[in-house]
């Protein structure tokens, strides 16, 4: 698991490359620690403390998967052919898309916690780092960056246990509070944006998979929120 911590977050810790793509399945498991910074924030009421949360969260993940989600808006908004949207998101320059994108799911994150118990970061990032096992199944890549690298070494017994990692990290939460399954509403985000990569771009590619990643965690924090405040 430790090869997969310095190219997944911050954390400044020494690990093989070589082998991250081996270690996958173990995605559900930075879950705990990822939010670690960004729960307690939450669980000691700081003021200011959904800021202070996310910004511990982006802390210690980093800005990468934005990143990722800024270039995938871009290429799905912008008008024309599949060569023309592909080459919209490879562009360095980050259009209007790109900012909007960003920006709302930022601002989602932010007014979704007040409403919502101190945990729910945890269980947000659990679903992000799980969506990210999704778009790798497809084997579907996007020409031959790192994520046809990852997908070259995602197989159906990483899957599986990645699956059953996220169940086991789930499911406690859940027993204690059921309405912690709203938070699975973020897969179906993370899904939609599959769809729309492979209809948009015909695979899938490090930006789209930086793209499921936030859209899932704000899906996730959003679904939570709306069922808190209804039940």
């Amino acid at each position: 698991m430790k090869d997969i911590l310095p190219f997944f977050t911050r954390i400044p810790v020494k690990g093989n490359f070589e082998r991250v793509r081996g270690e996958l399945w173990a995605l559900p498991l930075l879950a705990p620690l990822t939010s670690a910074l960004g729960t307690l924030v939450l669980y000691l009421k700081l003021p200011l403390s959904n800021v202070l949360a996310l910004l511990a969260l982006y802390l210690t993940i980093g800005l990468l998967h934005l990143d990722g989600l800024a270039d995938w808006a871009d290429g799905v908004m912008v008008k024309g052919d599949r060569e023309k949207k592909i080459k919209a998101m490879k562009d360095l320059n980050t259009g209007i898309a790109g900012v909007f994108a960003v920006v709302m799911v930022l601002l989602l994150q932010v007014y979704s916690l007040p409403f919502l118990p101190f945990y729910a970061l945890y269980l947000a990032e659990l679903n992000s780092k799980f969506a990210m096992l999704l778009p790798l199944a497809t084997k579907k890549p996007l020409g031959q960056g790192l994520g046809a690298y990852f997908m070259e070494g995602m197989n159906r017994r990483q899957l599986a246990i990645g699956t059953a990692l996220y169940f086991l990290l789930l499911l406690p939460v859940a027993y204690i509070e059921p309405r912690s399954l709203s938070s699975l509403l973020g897969l179906l985000a993370g899904a939609y944006v599959i769809h729309l990569s492979l209809r948009n771009f015909g695979g899938l590619n490090g930006d789209c998979i930086g793209a499921v990643a936030e859209i899932t965690r704000a899906g996730a924090l959003l679904g939570m929120a709306m069922v808190w405040q209804v039940i």
